[in-house]
This record gives C-alpha cells, sequence and structure tokens, in this order.
C-alpha cells in the first residue's frame, strides 16, 4: 500500500487537483495572450514585476519543501511537476519568455502533473470503496447463536 505523507486524503488530493488545474489554465492563458519580458526594475511595471517575483519565489520554495516532505513516488512526481511549473513561472518573470518557450514547458508540466493528481485521487477512491465493500461486508453477515458464545 502507497502511504502519502501530504495527500493523505481524497479530500485533499480533490484540493490539490482544483488548485493545479486552475493554475494550469493561468498557465495556458498566458501562454496564448501574454509575451513576458525580462524583469526589469526600471520604468513602470517594476512593482508588479517585483510582486509577481516574490510570489513566484515563495510558491516554488513552499512546493519544493512538499517535495521534499513527501513519501511515495506518486506523491514526489506530482510535487516535482508543480515545482517545476513554478520554477518555470519563475524562469519566465526573470527572463521573459521570448526564446525559451516557458510558458509552454508550464503547461505541460502542469498538464502532467493533472493527470498524476487524478491518479492520486484515483488511489483514494479505490481505498474508499474498499473500505465500504470491507464494512458492508461486515454489517450484512449474519451472526449465529453459537458464534456469539465464543
Amino acid at each position: 500500500m502507497q502511504a502519502f505523507a501530504i495527500l493523505n486524503s481524497r479530500k485533499r488530493a480533490i484540493i490539490a487537483l482544483i488548485h493545479t488545474v486552475f493554475f494550469l489554465a493561468v498557465a495556458a492563458v498566458q501562454a496564448a495572450v501574454a509575451h513576458a519580458t525580462p524583469l526589469t526594475f526600471h520604468g513602470s511595471h517594476a512593482r508588479g514585476g517585483a510582486a509577481l517575483l516574490a510570489i513566484y519565489v515563495v510558491v516554488t520554495a513552499v512546493l519544493l519543501l512538499l517535495l521534499r516532505a513527501s513519501k511515495c513516488a506518486k506523491e514526489k512526481l506530482y510535487f516535482a511537476l508543480c515545482a517545476a511549473g513554478a520554477c518555470f513561472g519563475l524562469v519566465r518573470i526573470v527572463m521573459g519568455d521570448g526564446v525559451l518557450h516557458v510558458n509552454a514547458m508550464r503547461v505541460l508540466l502542469l498538464g502532467s502533473a493533472v493527470v498524476v493528481g487524478l491518479l492520486i485521487l484515483r488511489t483514494h477512491s479505490k481505498q474508499a470503496r474498499q473500505g465500504e465493500a470491507g464494512t458492508a461486508s461486515l454489517i450484512s453477515t449474519p451472526v449465529s447463536s453459537a458464534e456469539t458464545l465464543y
């Protein structure tokens, strides 16, 4: 049996998957619409660029800590893909996306993270079904009077 450290329940897996799908949608929209220029601290967009840089640094650091704390292979792969997607977002803020096509890589990584997240959710759903089936069989099993004495 796989021991999940962070995504250890179906509810946590659903919440993580919702976040990943949202950030996948943001990356896809940015890839289709916006073309980032390299970060500069001169001009009218300096504060916005610095704020985005700070956000991506924090998100990447948190995802790397979650990767380190995860136990099983599926969970490690999920957090590695999410952390790599955030790292490419950080690279996009710093260097722009003209040459490296970092948004395409972000979409690919986050799309892969969604697939792994769905596999994790499926694992939890399967475990829940097996648990319900085991409980139902215990409840529905008739007990004879001879078995109650022992």
